[in-house]
């Protein structure tokens, strides 16, 4: 009877594999600006394109795959709770979109990760042949393909914030010399997007991007602060609309609190030095003497070995 319910199982998610696979390499039909690009190519080179031979040039990444997940993700982004999608979507653009994925790609990952390894746990254990180890890998593939990207994204995260924590003071440092120069705070953000290429930088062209468009300064960079998830950042850009609300200077602000984060980073430093002789205690105990105490005692023992022996 559990043979049947497993293959049962089985069939039902190989023939939904199947019509994924089916339904996401069906041609579409072409648009008006494939038909404009493909004249505009008969009068530029003589070489008529059809929009098969277009899609072929591209990856396979870019011709089945993304589109796949894309139609994937469309269909499972809708049972998806708003509050879920706005997070994933904040989560993506402070990791700075790895891989160019959206929510809703990201979302169709962890479904049809969870469907693959779930039939990989299914198959190993059909042939294990034992319903416990069946069970057990089933779910594990399952969990795994949920939570693994999300696992993946939070350590692109971390990674992002690490950097931005990282880039804070050398940033400051040039609005400081640029506002000091005669530039507005604005001007200013607008060299450091110009000079940098990191996670910092692409922030500050969101923030004037969304100023561009008539969105208001200080709600801008409180949205950025707040949005990073970067204490010191956040810190930076309060005391930066605090100092615009209450009229006082902004280079005597930015020169403030590049000091304060480089004293800060100074002393996390310190600390984290600190721990390190702590963090050494477990390894020496566990290899180091060990080994010590087999080379001091080890020619010890065995003469203790033979005088017993010969007693």
């Amino acid at each position: 009877m559990a043979a049947l319910y497993v293959a049962t199982i089985l069939g039902a998610m190989a023939a939904l594999g199947v019509f994924i696979t089916v339904w996401s390499t069906m041609p579409q039909g072409p648009t008006n600006a494939d038909v404009v690009e493909g004249r505009l190519r008969v009068y530029e080179t003589g070489l008529p394109l059809t929009v098969a031979d277009i899609e072929l040039r591209q990856p396979f990444m870019d011709r089945v795959v993304k589109p796949a997940l894309k139609r994937v993700g469309r269909l499972v982004e809708q049972s998806t709770p708003e509050k879920v999608r706005q997070k994933i979507t904040t989560d993506l653009q402070v990791a700075g979109h790895p891989g160019g994925m959206t929510a809703g790609d990201l979302i169709a990952v962890r479904y049809v990760t969870a469907v693959l390894l779930c039939i990989l746990g299914l198959l190993v254990g059909a042939m294990l042949q034992n319903p416990i180890t069946l069970a057990v890998l089933a779910a594990t593939g399952t969990l795994s393909g949920l939570y693994g990207p999300m696992i993946w994204l939070r350590l692109k995260l971390a990674g992002r914030r690490a950097e931005i924590q990282a880039d804070l003071p050398d940033v400051i440092d040039v609005l400081v010399v640029c506002v000091e120069a005669g530039l507005t705070f604005e001007a200013a953000m607008e060299k450091v997007v110009e000079k940098y290429d990191h996670g910092l930088a692409a922030e500050f062209g969101r923030v004037m991007q969304e100023i561009r468009i008539g969105r208001p300064r200080l709600e801008a960079l409180n949205d950025m602060g707040q949005r990073s998830g970067v204490e010191d950042l956040n810190n930076f850009v309060q005391a930066i609309i605090q100092s615009e609300q209450l009229g006082s200077g902004v280079s005597k602000i930015l020169r403030i609190q590049s000091d304060e984060i480089r004293l800060r980073r100074f002393v996390t430093a310190q600390e984290r030095g600190a721990r390190a002789s702590l963090k050494m205690l477990l390894p020496m105990l566990g290899c180091i003497f060990p080994t010590l105490w087999v080379i001091l005692l080890g020619p010890a023992a065995l003469l203790a070995m033979r005088f017993l022996a010969g007693g």
